[in-house]
């Protein structure tokens, strides 16, 4: 049989619907939201995660288009199939704005629904347009009001980490949505989605009622694709790329797993796989880092300098469940903000310290983020970076570090002298990128042992190299250190061979850069 098309870059469910291609069926959780306690949700999750897709089936489903859902689990449990008009707002439009543009991009997209119920209104502001829109189709249809609001904090994202941009148009934002309480009795449902949350004080002023479903457990694999849905509504998929891979059916499971599963958006939580890589993997039939190619994550960059967040801090580590609520214009740390756009995510949970252990999700990601981070470090030399570290790798995996560390010392030394890679920390947070993306290899930094932390600990099949770094010192001083703080005896019960590496740059007369290394 023929395999279905899958719907990559498509997020209208009825055109999904009607042209019979790959639906993973998400209709239980769209019951299951519209039949609860309530009727305002915001619901969370990192970009090209299927909620563009999941507020198209909601509108379809509130539209009564039953013909849609034939087959899907929420046919076994509606009995009613109450029609409602809906307003959807989509904001993914709404980026690289300024305060005028963004009201004219509101006011069209007033003007879009306003045509669709035959409604007039030639007031120039947004929130009148609104409170406006919903009283009149209150009226026409006799019936309460459906109001879908997609990515609505796209246009915010692109100005997160300017203080006074991020104001002005929050408070475009804030004015807009005002009406939303005042219309109470004629709403009959409300979604927001987003990638981050901004605090409801600076735009849902009046809502404070809104459900955050994000972290509800009930919800937990409303986006992506759990593990349970890959293996029964993908198999033949599964089985196909395998095929084409000429591997066997679980290690193929399990190179998918390492790619693109991992993400857990409460705990207990199913695994759940990025949708997106997913696709196109299969489309494609290749195993790939395919989410960062879709789109650079500028605004996570930026904050990252904001925040002054080190590569090697990104992951591996623990939170209390207050840092995942905090809003992103008040966030004390970058927490909130890299578990909120899919780059960490919940790895454990301890009921007693009730902190969650958080990490990088999957090999697509920790490549994709440093790869994004290599030019903060190697700046021109980028490319030239990469092709070392595709070589480097190749010589690893064949036991040829000296050979391997011969290759990144010859590299080091192309690379220009600049005055702000002075110190010991850029080389340190340059290393553990280039070692990061090595990705056959476990990486750690600052690993704790019963003396002190090793600087980078490079895990292979067969051997633990550990290593430490010194600028303006000599190699034997960083091998000294290791031996002296007797490092080694963290990993004495590993049955794996352990190599010392002592490592030191330093800048000459000639403001070259200089590398050495011995073990």
């Amino acid at each position: 049989m023929a395999r279905k098309l899958y719907p990559i870059g498509i997020q209208t469910f009825e055109e999904i619907r009607r042209n019979d291609n790959l639906y993973i069926d998400k209709t239980e959780y769209v019951y299951r939201i519209t039949h609860t306690d309530g009727k305002y949700f915001f619901l969370c999750r990192p970009r090209r995660f299927g909620k563009s897709l999941l507020v198209s089936t909601i509108k379809s489903y509130f539209e009564g288009k039953r013909e849609l859902f034939e087959g899907l689990a929420i046919e076994k449990l509606e009995k009613e199939w109450k029609e409602y008009p809906v307003l959807l707002f989509s904001f993914a439009g709404g980026k690289h704005m300024e305060k005028e543009q963004l009201e004219r991009y509101l006011l069209f997209l007033l003007h879009n629904n306003e045509e669709r119920f035959g409604i007039t209104c030639d007031s120039p502001d947004p929130n009148v347009r609104l409170l406006n829109l919903i009283n009149k189709v209150y009226e026409i249809t006799g019936k309460q009001v459906v109001v879908l609001i997609d990515e609505y904090d796209a246009p915010l994202l692109d100005v997160v980490h300017e203080d006074n941009s991020l104001e002005i148009l929050r408070s475009v934002m804030r004015n807009f949505f005002s009406p939303l309480k005042d219309c109470d009795p004629k709403l009959r449902f409300v979604l927001l989605t987003g990638i981050t949350k901004f605090s409801q004080l600076s735009i849902f002023s009046e809502l404070n009622n809104i459900a955050n479903i994000s972290m509800d457990t009930p919800y937990s694999g409303i986006c992506g694709i759990t593990k349970d849905e890959l293996l029964t509504q993908m198999s033949d998929d599964i089985d196909r790329l395998a095929e084409s891979m000429g591997a066997d059916r679980e290690s193929t499971i399990a190179k998918l797993k390492e790619y693109y599963d991992g993400y857990h958006f409460t705990w207990p939580s199913p695994d759940v796989f990025n949708p997106f890589s997913l696709l196109s993997c299969f489309a494609k039939q290749n195993i790939e880092a395919f989410w960062f190619a879709s789109g650079t994550p500028t605004y996570l960059l930026e904050m990252l300098r904001k925040y002054d967040v080190a590569p090697s801090k990104i992951g591996d580590f623990y939170a209390p469940k207050t840092a995942f609520d905090a809003p992103t214009e008040r966030m004390a740390t970058i927490t909130p903000l890299l578990y909120q756009s899919g780059y960490v995510t919940i790895k454990d949970y301890d009921k007693e310290t009730e902190l969650y252990h958080l990490d990088i999700p999957n090999m697509e990601i920790r490549i994709g983020l440093y790869e994004n981070l290599l030019p903060y470090y190697l700046d021109r030399d980028t490319d030239a970076g990469r092709v070392v570290i595709a070589r480097m790798s190749s010589l690893i995996k064949r036991g040829m570090i000296d050979d391997a560390m011969q290759l990144l010392k010859t590299f080091w030394e192309t690379v220009p002298y600049c005055a702000n890679t002075d110190y010991e920390g850029h080389y340190q947070q340059a290393m553990y990128i280039i070692f990061a993306l090595l990705s056959h290899f476990r990486i750690q930094v600052e690993q704790h042992t019963f003396n002190g932390r090793t600087d980078i600990t490079m895990e292979t099949s067969d051997t633990i190299y550990i290593m430490e770094l010194k600028f303006g010192k000599s190699a034997q001083d960083a091998l000294d250190q290791i031996n002296a703080k007797h490092y080694d005896k963290a990993f004495a019960m590993s049955d794996k061979k352990v190599v010392k590496m002592g490592i030191s740059f330093e800048v000459d007369t000639n403001k070259n850069i200089m590398m050495e290394w011995i073990r």
